[in-house]
């Protein structure tokens, strides 16, 4: 079994798709120390800069000191607390919606939507580029799955016309985490709406960047508020912190606090997150000058980088892939980028298509706008 182990790692290595996680000995920042290396890092996804924000910490330090660093048990337990509470409060009230739930993660927050919502015998129409998450929610729903090309409403409403089940759900992104592009919610809600479907939004990417104080990519997409929603953000990017919440109906969270079982049977997030979540929570809405920073390194890294070989994929998020291809490329680009002092990751199949290997350019309102021009000028310099 080891043997066998072995020729498959050298199988992958062969490809170009080994994976080798550094160790940083720094916070998360736009400045990252590898290996007592220094790297400006277009790596992370703490897009409004707040992981290694004063106020959030202090928060966490308070947190800690008056709930401790554990939660205890299960949410349903003994492991919900009174932050846990209001953040739920605050979180529900912010994106509009009557009720939210808090997850200790967006991957458990996504695997315990899905199967709560659909079984055996109902059906799961999902775009072909949803995250990892998503693919394993459907599979551990035993709904029947039906993956539709990226973005394609025409190939979406072929298959809800003529795959017909007792229940129905329409899966995506708001934001492709890895093509950075913004799924075309109104028109999915208009679809959901027509073949009587749930719409579950799995907004990683977009909550506290898109949208009005950065209230999320429904906002952003200016969708109304329906009951069908059921909609996802995650709270370890922009929110700087960990965990993830869900936002639906009054019905739909109860629904999920009684069957969700990444809910139900893992203990609790420490409470000490929540009060960091909090503080996290009021600098989004007040982060204006941070998203309009974000969005001004966007345009520079496009325009310093629109008359290269290089291709931006047309992103309008902080997420700026830079598609090479080959994955053996990719890696060499990415070493040789580490060489002159930056951070990006290369990312292979299977988190992207085969042959469409690419670095994965990760801005942040942390950055400087010196450190996306050094990052231009070493792109320029390998073009």
């Amino acid at each position: 079994m080891l043997a066998d182990l072995a020729r498959q790692l050298e199988k992958l290595d062969a490809d170009g798709l080994t994976r080798r996680p550094p160790t940083l000995q720094a916070p998360c920042g736009p400045v990252a120390t590898i290996d007592g290396r220094t790297l400006i890092s277009f790596a992370s996804n703490d897009y409004l800069g707040l992981a290694n924000d004063p106020a959030v910490i202090d928060a966490a330090i308070d947190g800690a000191r008056h709930w401790g660093v554990g939660a205890g048990a299960s949410a349903l337990v003994s492991g919900h607390f009174a932050p846990h509470a209001e953040l739920e409060r605050r979180l529900a009230e912010f994106v509009g919606y009557p009720r939210a739930l808090f997850f200790s993660t967006g991957y458990l927050a996504n695997i315990g939507i899905v199967p709560t919502l659909v079984g055996r015998g109902d059906a799961v129409f999902a775009d072909r580029l949803n995250h990892a998450s998503l693919i394993d929610a459907v599979q551990l729903s035993r709904a029947d799955s039906h993956r539709y090309p990226h973005g394609d409403l025409a190939a979406l409403e072929r298959l809800l016309v003529s795959r017909p089940a007792r229940r129905r759900l329409i899966l995506t992104d708001a934001v492709f985490s890895m093509d950075g592009d913004v799924a075309p919610l109104p028109e999915l809600l208009d679809l959901a709406e027509r073949y009587d479907a749930w719409l579950v939004i799995d907004d990683a990417h977009g909550f506290g960047v898109l949208g009005h104080q950065g209230r999320g990519s429904l906002d952003h997409c200016c969708l109304k508020k329906s009951p069908r929603i059921v909609y996802m953000g995650t709270l370890g990017k922009a929110a700087g912190v960990s965990g993830a919440f869900v936002a639906a109906e009054a019905t739909v969270i109860d629904w999920l606090l009684q069957r969700a079982r990444s809910h139900i049977f893992t203990t609790a997030s420490p409470p000490l997150l929540a009060n960091a979540l909090l503080a996290a929570l009021d600098l989004i809405a007040e982060g204006e000058s941070r998203r309009m920073h974000l969005a001004g390194l966007r345009a520079q890294l496009r325009s310093g980088l629109a008359d290269t070989r290089w291709r931006l994929l047309p992103s309008p998020t902080a997420i700026q892939p830079v598609l090479v291809g080959d994955n053996h490329e990719v890696v060499a680009v990415a070493a040789a980028l580490a060489e002159r002092g930056l951070w990006v990751p290369a990312i292979r199949p299977p988190t992207v298509p085969a042959g469409q290997a690419r670095l994965r350019v990760s801005l942040s309102a942390a950055h400087a706008t010196a450190h996306v021009s050094q990052l231009v000028d070493a792109l320029r310099a390998l073009d």
